[in-house]
C-alpha cells in the first residue's frame, strides 16, 4: 500500500472515531463523568494555555502526552459497553 493510500486511510479512520465520540457523548445513557473528562481532553488540548508552556523543552509536550490521553481512558472505562458498541453501529 502506497504512503497516500494509508495516509488517507489513517484519516477516514480517524474521521469515524470522531463520529463515535460525537455520538457518545450526545448518548443519553452516557455518564456525567465520562462526558466531563472527554470535555476536558478536548479542552485542554483547544486551550492556548498549559500546565507546562510548551517552550520548556520535553516537558512542554510531555503534559499533552499525558493527561488528554488519561481523561479519554477514564472516560471510556466510565462509558458502558454496549452504548459504544451502540454508537459504533448506527450510521
Amino acid at each position: 500500500m502506497a504512503i497516500g493510500q494509508r495516509l488517507r486511510e489513517v484519516g477516514r479512520q480517524a474521521k469515524r472515531e470522531v463520529d463515535v465520540y460525537r455520538r457518545v457523548l450526545s448518548h443519553p445513557r452516557t455518564p456525567r463523568l465520562a462526558r466531563w473528562c472527554l470535555g476536558g481532553a478536548v479542552a485542554y488540548l483547544l486551550n492556548p494555555f498549559d500546565l507546562i508552556p510548551d517552550f520548556i523543552p520535553v516537558l512542554g509536550q510531555l503534559d499533552d502526552l499525558v493527561i488528554v490521553p488519561v481523561l479519554v481512558i477514564t472516560a471510556h472505562r466510565l462509558i458502558p459497553a454496549d452504548v459504544w458498541a451502540e454508537c459504533r453501529q448506527s450510521k
